[in-house]
């Protein structure tokens, strides 16, 4: 297995290559600064993929054997996990998305530093949301190709915007019973991945303003 404390994942599709592309020609930039301790890859579907996943170090992206629409984004998560986990010891991994911007060129060194400076283990962190009543979604209404009134259950998650995961949480998340098939049955990837996470994972989460960090591309 290689060796890599600290990987962002980024989940792109083929659809929205360019989205991919313009990050790469603004603030991923930036990441060479932490070569030593932090790699991304754009992950993308491809369901005629010969292999389970691909990483293509050249052109820095991760190919995954499923669906690459939208609404597989749950199943795309945690097949990409399972991925990482099987080629690399790692200590973090880290998740956004391919329309977002990073504002702050040093936010993972700031949140590096945090991270193996805290006493307690963090697991998991991000933007928490606390859901105290479930609630049906109306998500739809900004993808349409989303099912309407998804139910959202009670119980807190990061936002999908950027959050970070430890390499316990991870494999505790994919070794957890009938996972893929439950994921493969949600639809906002974010809250499931908050909601099935075992709760050990979940009782000191980090909160992370990342709305100061990150903005959408125009």
């Amino acid at each position: 297995m290689l060796n890599q404390d600290y990987i962002l994942l980024i989940f792109n599709c083929v659809k929205y290559r360019f989205k991919a592309l313009r990050q790469k020609d603004t603030w991923l930039k930036e990441l060479p600064d932490l070569k030593n301790k932090i790699i991304y890859y754009h992950v993308i579907g491809n369901p005629e993929l010969e292999e389970e996943y691909l990483f293509d170090e050249n052109e820095r992206i991760l190919w995954l054997k499923v669906n690459d629409a939208y609404n597989a984004l749950p199943t795309k998560v945690i097949n990409a996990y399972n991925a990482v986990n099987k080629v690399y010891n790692f200590k973090y991994i880290f998740k956004t998305d391919d329309d977002q911007n990073l504002i702050q060129n040093n936010f993972f060194k700031s949140i590096i530093k945090v991270l193996t400076s805290k006493k307690e283990k963090i697991h998991y962190g991000g933007y928490i949301v606390d859901v105290k009543t479930p609630y049906k979604s109306k998500y739809n209404t900004i993808h349409p190709e989303l099912p309407t009134n998804l139910l959202v259950q009670q119980g807190k998650y990061c936002s999908g915007r950027f959050y970070l995961l430890s390499n316990e949480a991870i494999t505790a998340l994919i070794n957890k019973d009938n996972i893929f098939e439950l994921l493969s049955k949600e639809y906002l990837e974010d809250y499931a991945v908050g909601y099935y996470l075992p709760a050990e994972f979940k009782q000191n989460i980090m909160f992370i303003d990342t709305n100061v960090y990150f903005k959408d591309f125009l």
